[in-house]
């Protein structure tokens, strides 16, 4: 498939490491970020995944707490987003390989075990198909602004009105999205960072292709699969922490039905971030921070 990569100036004044880079297959390759010692397999390994139009660089203040207490973390940029390379065509884009892409960096080249997962947005809905298909190689689960739809209940009508202003809009204002979910502003440096792995139009088939992939009917190609997660999910008794924020419209509604599913959610004190919108890592990102190394303590 045909591929557009960032430009690493278009990064110059972003404050957010340097980035590592593994071949996913389909002649693509991930960004990821890693604050883990060569060679140092005793540190606990969270990986922190983004959703649309977002990059790792969301989890900059989630990683501070958790470097500070020996935490490694793991950021990848989505295929399609950040420092990862973007496939041109928005039919290019599926569930599944979105799956597979995140999969072959995690299992097949880092071979990580023992992950707690930390996902938000298409975070989760990428995130927790891994969990339910790759069990073995988590430990706990983070589940922040995020769900698992099938398709056999409608989203809400704010995600439908976001669905279709990404579908129409002749210039995708990716700054102007991620600032739109955050209940406490965004700073323009901020901004300006969400803006820069997209130069024009063309490399923005990511973004404009994850709305078109949310399972929305009974018969979606990735209905099967998602709830296939579910059944699995079903019986996982691990630790699972629901932590979402106050005032998120499109997710909300999953905090409990997460809660009530999954066996390891019970008896947890699931925390509510306070004043946060759907990018709550942005509005309380050191809060989820200490949230997140205290689960994993």
């Amino acid at each position: 498939m045909d591929a557009f990569r960032t430009p690493e100036d278009r990064f110059a004044a972003v404050d957010w490491p340097e980035p590592a880079y593994a071949e996913v297959g389909d002649g693509l390759r991930m960004a990821y970020v890693d604050t883990g010692s060569p060679g140092d397999l005793a540190a606990p390994v969270a990986l922190l995944l983004h959703g649309e139009p977002t990059w790792g660089y969301l989890y900059r203040h989630v990683v501070a707490e958790l470097d500070a207490v020996g935490v490694r973390c793991v950021v990848p940029d989505l295929i399609g987003f950040g420092r990862s390379d973007k496939p041109l065509a928005v039919a290019d884009h599926s569930y599944a390989r979105h799956v597979e892409w995140v999969r072959r960096l995690v299992v097949d080249h880092l071979a990580l075990t023992d992950v707690t997962l930390v996902g938000q947005d298409w975070g989760g809905l990428i995130g927790l198909r891994l969990v339910a298909e790759h069990p073995d190689r988590f430990a706990r689960v983070v589940a922040a602004n995020t769900g698992l739809p099938t398709g056999d209940v409608d989203m809400p009508e704010v995600w439908w009105q976001f669905r279709r202003a990404v579908e129409s809009a002749p210039t995708l204002d990716v700054g102007r999205l991620v600032a739109s979910g955050c209940r406490q502003g965004l700073a323009d440096a901020d901004r300006a960072a969400y803006d820069a792995p997209f130069p024009d139009e063309a490399s923005k088939a990511g973004p404009r292709a994850m709305p078109l992939l949310v399972p929305t009917r009974p018969d979606d190609p990735a209905t099967e699969a998602n709830r296939a997660a579910w059944r699995s999910l079903g019986e996982w008794d691990r630790p699972f922490l629901v932590a979402f924020s106050d005032s998120d419209p499109i997710t909300g509604a999953m905090a409990p039905i997460l809660r009530g599913h999954v066996p390891g959610a019970a008896l947890l004190d699931h925390p509510t971030l306070l004043d946060a919108g759907h990018f709550l890592q942005e509005d309380a990102g050191n809060e989820l921070g200490r949230v997140v190394a205290a689960f994993m303590a």
